[in-house]
Formats: C-alpha cells, structure tokens, sequence
C-alpha cells in the first residue's frame, strides 16, 4: 500500500513507519521538519516538507491508499499555559482539517480511501470507577474538549466517502520512550510511588500491541469508528506502581500528594490524576488480539536492563561491496569520527578486519582519557558485520553495521545498543550526556560519509533489493 504518515518522528510514529516498511508499504511522512525528518527515520521513507497549521496541498495526497495521522503537539511536556493549550487544541483540529480539505479536493477516484486518526482516552474525562467503552459520551475538562474537536474534523472525511477511524490512544509503554520511560529512572533508583490516593485507573497499552492494532485498521476495509487503543486490563495507580515495582525488584514508597503535583504541574496534574477505566470492546470485536494483555508481562518484556538503542541510516550511490570495503579498514574508523572524541586507532590483531579481530583505540571524553577494544564478532561480508566492546567503558557496547543495496546505491545502516556502567544510577547522572554523544558521533559520521562517497539525498523510491 501507499501510506502517508503524519507525526511521524514521535515515539509511536517511528514504531508504527518501522513496521510498515517491514511489511513492504510505500510510506511517506508529512513534517515540518522534512530534514530533521529524514535525518532519524528509515531511508525508504520519503520525507515531505507540511506545517500542520496551514493549508496541504491536495496533490500530496493523490495516489495515497490510507492516511495515519498522528501529528500534534505533546500534552505533557509542561505546564498548560493558555498559550499552550491553544497550541495543543490547534495542532490537533486545525492539522485535521487540512488533511480532510485536502482530502475533499481531490477527485473521488484520486482520494486515499483511509483516514486512521490518533486521539486519546482524555475524550471520556475523569470518571472514576466508570467502565467505559467507544459507546461511552464524553466528559468534560480540556482534554475532553481536545479530543471532541479533534475527532469531530476527522469524522468529515468520511462525507468524502472516506473510511474513517479514531484510535483513542491510552498511556503507551515502550522501552525507548512514552510514559514509561520517563518514569523509570527514578523507579530504577528505588524512588518511585503512587500519584496522589494512587486509586485513579491508568489504562495502558504496550507500544507493539497498539501499532498491530493500527495494522490491523489499516487492513481492513470493513473496520471503521471509534476504537479505545488500550489493553484489555485497566489498572489503578497503586497497582501499576506495585507491579512496576516488582518488575524491577524496587521498592516504590515514595508517594507524591496530590497538592504536591498541583502545585508544580498546574492543570497538567490533571493528566495524572484524572482516572479513566477504558476498555478495548469494538478492538475485541474485530478480532484483534492483544500480544501483552496483562500489565505484568508487559512490563517484563519491556524492563530488562537499562540499555539504550541508536539507530541510523544514510543512502549513497555507491555499491555495497566499494562502501563495505571501506568499513574494513581499521584506520578509517578515525576519518569518520568526530574530533572532539580525540579517537585514534592504536593497534588491530589484522590488518583488514575479519571475524575475531580485536581492536584496541585511545579516546578521550570530556576530559577523561579512556582505553578501548573491541572484536568483531560477525564479518558477512559485503552486508554486515558487528562490533563489540570487549574492555572500555560502557557496561555492553554492541555496533550492527549493514549495507543494503537500494536504488543502484547503498544504505548504510548503524543500529548501537548499549548499557551504561553502575546500571540505573550511571542512566540518571550520564545517561543524557552519552545520548547526546552518540547522536553527535553519528552525525559527524553521516557527514563525511556524504563528503566521500556522494550525496545523502534519497533516490527515488521503490522497494529494496531482497
């Protein structure tokens, strides 16, 4: 299919552009950022330039089967501001009704055929104990409000003879980012607890079930409305914090009183107070099913050991056996690393890499000089290889470097995982300094790549070799 993404650097548009490409979708995302955008999402996705509070042009969106648009400003980056309401509402609405107008431009016959929305279960307001489904009405408070406005615009397509759906969206927990993420260095560090009484419902869903369940919209014809994109298990406060707790093996005591949060939150402690018992009935009635339907596995699938994932991809129009000859060499590791890291190659077991070489390197960050070896442990040449650090200073240190061949050119593909030392406590003092690092790195990398073997803007667009 031909798929149009909006929001689609956010933590859930990245998972859901991953899995399209996997199944082998043409995807284009919608950004207003297209570089920044083609800087951090998967080469085979065409970036284009659209600032959501004006008009789209509707030739844009011709050719386009389905439309997932995910787009809008984060709800709880900070306080809420007028100003900052008037931005959330704004980039919600207003970015729908482009699409749709645009949408209502075009013949009938040139018009995508889906419209899958994101809104989220802040429709149904604070509630209580309340069971509610996609037959609930809505509540009331700013959230409400959002999410009325928002469907509303999305629900106009559909006078366009377009299928549309809304997915309200509950708290996504995923390794890389969400809710969860922000909340487990502290949790890690034994200092987590209950929100307030703790007795508020939190309605949750892991990030592969909810981008499944967009899947599972976009191929289906037949399926349209209102789905609550939540697990089938709603939780309370108290509970969450406790299964979280023993997930990590941490006690969770410290609570924080609800005063407390109004206090430094304003009326985003709202958000976090507010208590919402949704359900996934009309999901359940299409068929879907849940991957991780309870909190507990959830969780255990989600917090293993702090680690942390990098990923990054360029196009050259070069081969892969010319770019992963290059790679080969030892000592070019030095032309592609950035001068701050004062990097240099001191020895290698071989002069060519091969499977088992070992490296040894001298590097210097901010102002502490570090040693470093690492092996190659796999060498398939010219697709792959993968490095590992066996002495240096990070806890796990693994480099997968791939080379697919793609429009007559390359991508070079660098996916880093790794784990700081002193475990949670090393993530809350350096975890944030060693992101930026590794963003930095790469970065540089990207450039001089560019630099030496040709330009990093994309080819035109089909599938990859196989």
């Amino acid at each position: 299919m031909r798929i149009l993404v909006t929001g689609a650097t956010g933590f859930i548009g990245r998972a859901l552009i991953d899995r399209l490409l996997r199944r082998g979708d043409a995807v284009t995302a919608l950004s207003r950022d297209a570089r920044r955008a083609a800087s951090v999402l998967p080469v085979r996705c065409a970036c284009v330039q659209w600032d959501p509070a004006t008009p789209l042009a509707a030739a844009l969106l011709r050719g386009i089967d389905v439309v997932v648009h995910l787009a809008g400003e984060g709800v709880a980056d900070r306080r809420w501001s007028p100003a900052r309401k008037q931005a959330i509402l704004r980039s919600r609405a207003d970015s729908s009704r482009a699409l749709v107008d645009a949408m209502a431009a075009l013949p009938a016959d040139a018009r995508p055929r889906t419209l899958i929305a994101a809104s989220a279960i802040g429709y149904y307001g604070d509630r209580g104990d309340e069971q509610l489904d996609e037959q609930s009405p809505p509540g009331s408070g700013f959230l409400a409000e959002v999410c009325r406005a928002w469907e509303d615009e999305v629900r106009r397509a559909g006078d366009a003879g377009v299928r549309t759906v809304s997915i309200r969206i509950g708290i996504v927990l995923g390794r890389h980012g969400g809710a969860l993420a922000r909340m487990l260095p502290a949790f890690r560090l034994g200092l987590g607890g209950p929100l307030g009484s703790g007795r508020q419902w939190m309605s949750w869903i892991h990030l592969h079930d909810l981008v499944a369940l967009f899947e599972y919209v976009v191929e289906r014809d037949a399926v349209r409305g209102v789905f609550n994109g939540v697990a089938p298990q709603p939780v309370t406060n108290r509970e969450f914090t406790a299964a979280l707790a023993r997930t990590l093996r941490r006690p969770a005591m410290f609570a924080v009183p609800a005063p407390v949060l109004r206090l430094g939150l304003g009326e985003l402690s709202s958000a976090l107070l507010g208590s919402q018992r949704v359900l996934p009935r009309a999901a359940e009635r299409a068929g879907f099913r849940f991957a991780h339907p309870q909190l507990a596995g959830a969780l255990a699938d989600i917090c293993g050991e702090p680690d942390h994932e990098f990923v990054s991809e360029q196009w050259v129009p070069r081969g892969p056996a010319e770019v992963f000859d290059f790679f080969a060499e030892a000592g070019n590791l030095e032309r592609i690393t950035p001068p701050f890291v004062h990097f240099r190659v001191l020895r290698a077991s071989a002069p060519r890499l091969h499977e088992g070489t070992r490296i040894d390197y001298r590097l210097r960050l901010h102002g502490v000089p570090v040693r470093w070896q690492s092996e190659i442990a796999a060498w398939q040449p010219p697709r792959s290889f993968r490095d590992v650090q066996r002495r240096g200073p990070y806890r796990r240190w693994q480099h997968e470097h791939q080379f697919e061949p793609f429009n007559g050119g390359t991508i070079i593909r660098d996916r880093v995982h790794y784990a700081l030392p002193l475990g949670a406590l090393g993530d809350l003092v350096a975890g944030w300094l060693v992101a930026r690092d590794v963003r930095e790195i790469f970065a540089f990398r990207r450039r001089v790549i560019e630099q030496m073997f040709g330009s990093a803007a994309a080819p035109p667009l089909s599938h990859p070799s196989r």
